[in-house]
């Protein structure tokens, strides 16, 4: 068995590019192939769609393959998968699984406490703690969000202390700093001006957008006292282990409380909607069942011994899409 998924999970890493960019494919993955509504031990490649299609509705390029090199294929509906940012009440000191935010945010979840250089810090989502980007270090940070009855400066337990930037497509052009470029624009507008044409031509520079391998940030307490450092309903974190296929897993979040689930998929490739055009491919992430709804963004995800193996991140009404905690802990220097 281990076998066929380490064979499943070497021809993922050939094909996902490929089969994430056909229709209605939004995530792709290695689990256990399902035969009318049953899972089965056969291990195959999963595709995600936002919805199963007949096939007569989708072109031969677009259809996915019954098998891949002798590995079995499957399609499940997930629907769209979007980072999850929603809207509980004010703790002090403050657990794990509660709600949290930038002050400029409606709330999402305060994950779990952890140590940077010595120091406790909270670690939740970038899109909980740095407003996807568009928040600055030392920005306050509110236990409750916002949403949630949260105020500033009533409410503030902490200040961003640093975040992993989330590589986005969809946003603006950049204007082109190219003076050749931009005189070239320049002479062809006039041209198209003379002509009695209204079209016009901008120098702009390309936007290059990489892969992402996690959601995340970290904020500094204003005090010390306000650390709790154990998860509400859970307990005390008891290490650290690597995600695999089969697991199961719980969390705590800010709107479903305590869920559980199972890791179904690994290796996941997905593309996540942050609202306003905006996506990020994500990589090297782990899928579970329907275990988590919007503003449990930011949730620790634990085993059944408490051990920590990821941050929850996105997901849609039949997933949870999960970074795998060791990205998380090496790209922003975090320990226990």
């Amino acid at each position: 068995m281990n076998d066929a998924v380490d064979t499943a999970r070497r021809l993922l890493q050939q094909h996902a590019a490929e089969l994430l960019s056909r229709r209605n494919v939004v995530a792709t993955g290695v689990g256990y192939k399902m035969v009318q509504g049953e899972r089965t031990t056969t291990p195959g490649i999963i595709c995600s769609v936002e919805k199963k299609l007949p096939a007569n509705a989708l072109s031969a390029s677009d259809l996915v393959p019954p098998q891949l090199s002798g590995i079995p294929t499957d399609v499940i509906e997930t629907g769209r998968i979007r980072a999850w940012q929603a809207p509980t009440g004010r703790f002090r000191p403050a657990p794990g699984g509660v709600s949290v935010g930038h002050k400029d945010i409606t709330a999402g979840t305060l994950g779990c406490w952890v140590r940077h250089n010595g120091e406790w810090m909270i670690l939740s989502n970038n899109h909980v703690l740095a407003n996807s980007n568009e928040a600055a270090i030392g920005d306050a940070i509110l236990q409750p969000g916002a949403y949630d009855g949260g105020t500033n400066p009533a409410d503030q337990i902490a200040v961003l202390k640093d975040f992993v930037p989330i590589e986005l497509s969809g946003l603006p052009d950049i204007p082109s700093g190219c003076s050749i470029a931009g005189g070239i624009a320049a002479f062809l507008n006039a041209i198209a001006s003379a002509l009695g044409s209204d079209t016009r031509l901008r120098a702009v520079s390309a936007r290059a957008v990489g892969e992402n391998l996690v959601d995340a940030a970290i904020a500094s307490p204003l005090r010390a006292e306000d650390v709790k450092a154990e998860i509400l309903n859970i307990g005390a974190i008891q290490g650290i282990v690597s995600g695999n296929l089969g697991v199961a897993i719980k969390k705590m979040g800010r709107t479903t409380g305590l869920t559980e689930g199972e890791i179904q998929q690994v290796d996941v490739t997905v593309n996540v909607q942050y609202g306003g055009g905006r996506t990020a491919l994500f990589k090297d992430q782990l899928m579970a069942g329907a275990m988590s709804q919007g503003g449990d963004s930011g949730s620790a995800v634990l085993d059944t011994q408490n051990q920590l193996l990821g941050l929850l991140f996105a997901g849609s009404e039949q997933s949870t899409i999960i970074n795998r905690i060791e990205h998380v802990f090496s790209a922003l220097d975090l320990t226990l």
